[in-house]
């Protein structure tokens, strides 16, 4: 956990997820600030940061959003964390997070019940490109 960059918020995703895939490399592309890595739920770092959050990965269909030494959030808090960061038009998302988080949860774990069904799965977790290394924590 002490290799983990303080200046940077980490989002965990799963890895197999085309869904969540899609989501990572729509965030890096408009990531302007240099705000977030990320590291997959199935990796050995994202087992050690969810067992030292005290989230099991194996129940979790979420994403989670840490921020070192402050917080994390998961499911739909995660995303509307997420979308105010990258600011812009992506902060209009906030509106949402008016609602009840028992009913934003709900239809995010609808998607990610399904989000097998509906967008696939692959066999292992993607392999960045060399220019994107560097947003992958090891």
């Amino acid at each position: 956990m002490e290799k983990l960059p303080n200046d940077k918020k980490i989002i965990l995703f799963d890895g197999v997820c085309n869904l969540c895939d899609s989501a990572v490399q729509f965030i890096i592309k408009h990531d302007k600030k240099d705000i977030f890595r990320f590291a997959s739920l199935q990796s050995d770092l994202g087992k050690e940061i969810t067992t030292y959050l005290g989230v099991s990965s194996e129940k979790l269909d979420s994403i989670i959003l840490y921020q070192p030494g402050f917080a994390y959030y998961h499911k739909s808090q995660a995303v509307f964390e997420i979308a105010k960061d990258l600011g812009g038009i992506f902060s209009l998302s906030q509106i949402f997070s008016i609602l009840p988080s028992s009913f934003t949860n709900f239809i995010y774990d609808y998607i990610a019940k399904n989000r097998y069904k509906w967008y696939g799965k692959k066999d292992a977790c993607m392999l960045p490109s060399t220019h994107l290394k560097a947003k992958f924590l090891e």
